[in-house]
């Protein structure tokens, strides 16, 4: 019998946060403040493409308004990671991503503060 719940209880929790981590916002980004322009726009030309406005997500790339992408679950150095070495497919079934040769670490930490910002706005954390 406890085996039953335990299963049932693993099942019900499993599907809750799946389907919580694949639901992609709706509407417009919200506006960045002035001092997250930069971050924005370098979002927009090196990520948006795959990641989406105000990184909502595509069928290309998965959104990071999830909490899988919060920081206690993918930090920064994560983050920073991703387009030096690219990154295994792990979460989602989008496939691999590729190295981004052409967005440097300095850069990549201004997208940093604006996908930070975005989740805060989202309630991810």
């Amino acid at each position: 019998m406890k085996r039953i719940l335990f299963v049932s209880l693993l099942a019900a929790f499993l599907w809750v946060g799946c389907s919580e981590s694949k639901s992609f916002p709706s509407g417009p980004a919200p506006k960045a403040p002035a001092e997250l322009a930069k971050g924005e726009a370098l979002f927009n030309s090196h990520c948006a493409r795959c990641h989406g406005e105000g990184a909502k997500g595509t069928n290309r790339g998965p959104t990071f308004l999830s909490k899988i992408y919060e920081p206690s679950h993918h930090g920064d150095a994560a983050f920073q990671l991703a387009p030096q070495r690219g990154v295994r497919a792990h979460h989602w079934n989008f496939g691999d991503m590729p190295k981004i040769e052409a967005v440097q670490p300095e850069e990549v930490n201004e997208i940093i503060g604006y996908i930070r910002w975005l989740q805060k706005e989202a309630g991810i954390f």
